[in-house]
């Protein structure tokens, strides 16, 4: 018997095979047909809402790097603080370890596909930043004329850091806080 959903829930189921897919088996050693033998399902359903892998994988990357961004947004947007004290508190790893994401962006040999999640992070936070400058300008805690670049420094100034794995989270968190500090002269 078939069975009908709604669009946005079979993409989303899609989505998610592909993830555990991909996490469990190697974005290379997953095939289109693999994921829709996961679900149960024709291939073709696969490809009617995705027109390749490199599509369904796309589109998970924009899906992850938006929970991330929101989570930064989210923890932002509700603090009524100063800049100094948002880059004081900010929090050492956002990323939950058992997240569905997780294992294919950090998984062995995925760090291509890290590399590519980060810069769609930033992407997304850099007008988050660019907002937070602002409100530091207005309220004199800052003075800086040029917010998109100090934006742009601050957000992609970061991955060096975050993406080295020579280090420990806190520490690597903790040398980010006191360059923006110092960079931003707060």
């Amino acid at each position: 018997m078939r069975i009908t959903k709604k669009p946005e829930i079979r993409r989303q189921e899609i989505l998610d095979a592909a993830l555990v897919l991909f996490g469990k088996n190697g974005y290379e050693k997953t095939s289109m047909a693999d994921i829709a033998k996961y679900m149960g399902v024709a291939q073709g359903l696969c490809y009617r809402y995705f027109p390749s892998k490199e599509a369904l994988f796309d589109c998970a990357v924009e899906q992850y790097a938006e929970v991330l961004a929101g989570q930064f947004t989210g923890a932002l947007k509700d603090a009524h603080m100063p800049l100094r004290q948002l880059i004081e508190d900010m929090p050492a790893v956002c990323e939950d370890q058992d997240a569905k994401y997780y294992s294919v962006f950090h998984g062995p040999g995925n760090e291509k596909f890290h590399a590519q999640l980060s810069l769609k992070v930033c992407e997304r936070l850099v007008p988050l930043v660019q907002d937070l400058l602002a409100q530091a300008r207005e309220t004199g805690e800052i003075l800086i004329d040029d917010l998109q670049t100090a934006a742009v420094f601050c957000v992609y100034g970061q991955l060096g850091i975050l993406l080295a794995s020579d280090m420990a989270q806190e520490v690597k968190a903790q040398r980010i806080r006191q360059f923006l500090l110092f960079a931003l002269r707060l």
